[in-house]
């Protein structure tokens, strides 16, 4: 059984990873938030110390790791805001743990080299969660594309819209300094997605980058891609809104559509499997995704360099 140590417990991510923890017959000994809402850490580990100040967490890690005799940590679960990772992620593995840290890793792509440095250092891992690349249609759909010529581009049409309240634009969501703004905090699980099957970017288009939504066109080793992210709830039909729905997602390729309603619940315990066997994914495989989020936050905007390269959401 290992000793797990969480980050950010009051988040809304917080109980996938608690649960995942518990799943693999593991257990969560401390955990830190500045807030106290966290009544979720009774539904599985209810003995865990918990700290509102990072200070006295850090120093009872210390205490763990001098304690040793299976006390110590061995994994630190980062669920914190995105611009804090980096930070978390350095504590973890100066605590002589590994970190197991949520999307994205980091903000922008030269932080990962300094955190490989740390690794070598420490010679404890970074993992993350890039849980879509375990899902059995995604894997298959990956294959699919790798049987054909690898001359051939696919026509990749990326869609997805998460109705967020006023609240969002307020939080540290809505500050693109803390969380990448919307290419980056909601799009990072499609940007890897897209490099993953489709491979490298060979150049990439800004059409539209505001507070609550961004558009764009990417041009992949095998594929050309129109993508479209948004938090506004007026981008959903009145249809899907009558329904209770507030979140849409949509990827089709070569005209065939991909579902994914099903794929962001579950997998999670799959990743933590990979983790505690040491194969789990890192910061090789996020490099992709955070470059390319980076390269899209800090583009000038532009128009489509060909209307077929403009996504159907974004007037001409």
């Amino acid at each position: 059984m290992k000793n797990f140590a969480l980050i950010g417990l009051a988040g809304y991510i917080a109980p996938r990873h608690l649960e995942a923890i518990s799943a693999t017959g593991n257990r969560v000994v401390a955990a830190f938030d500045p807030h106290d809402s966290v009544g979720v850490a009774d539904r599985f580990f209810p003995d865990a110390d918990f700290f509102t100040e990072f200070e006295r967490f850090d120093r009872h890690a210390e205490k763990l790791r001098r304690l040793g005799e299976g006390r110590e940590l061995h994994y630190v679960t980062i669920c914190s805001p995105n611009y804090l990772h980096d930070s978390h992620i350095r504590f973890a593995l100066r605590s002589g743990a590994h970190a197991v840290c949520e999307k994205p890793l980091v903000l922008n792509p030269w932080n990962l080299d300094a955190l490989e440095k740390i690794e070598e250092e420490t010679g404890k891992k970074v993992y993350t969660l890039l849980q879509l690349r375990y899902q059995p249609d995604l894997i298959q759909l990956k294959n699919q594309i790798a049987g054909t010529s690898p001359a051939e581009k696919h026509e990749v049409e990326l869609t997805y819209i998460t109705g967020r309240g006023k609240w969002y634009r307020y939080s540290w969501k809505g500050d693109e300094v803390k969380s990448g703004g919307v290419a980056t905090n909601i799009g990072i699980h499609f940007f890897d997605l897209l490099t993953w099957i489709f491979g490298g970017v060979e150049s990439a288009e800004v059409h539209l980058n505001d507070h609550d939504k961004a558009s764009g066109y990417l041009e992949l080793e095998r594929a050309r891609v129109r993508w479209y992210l948004s938090t506004d709830v007026n981008d959903l039909s009145e249809s899907q809104l009558s329904e209770g729905n507030r979140t849409f997602r949509s990827i089709s390729v070569d005209g065939d559509e991909v579902e994914f309603s099903n794929y962001f619940t579950d997998l999670h315990t799959v990743v933590y499997e990979k983790v505690l066997e040491g194969i789990g994914p890192g910061i090789a495989e996020a490099r992709s995704s955070i470059s390319l989020a980076h390269r899209i936050r800090v583009a000038p905007i532009c128009e489509p360099s060909r209307p077929s390269h403009r996504h159907p959401m974004v007037g001409a």
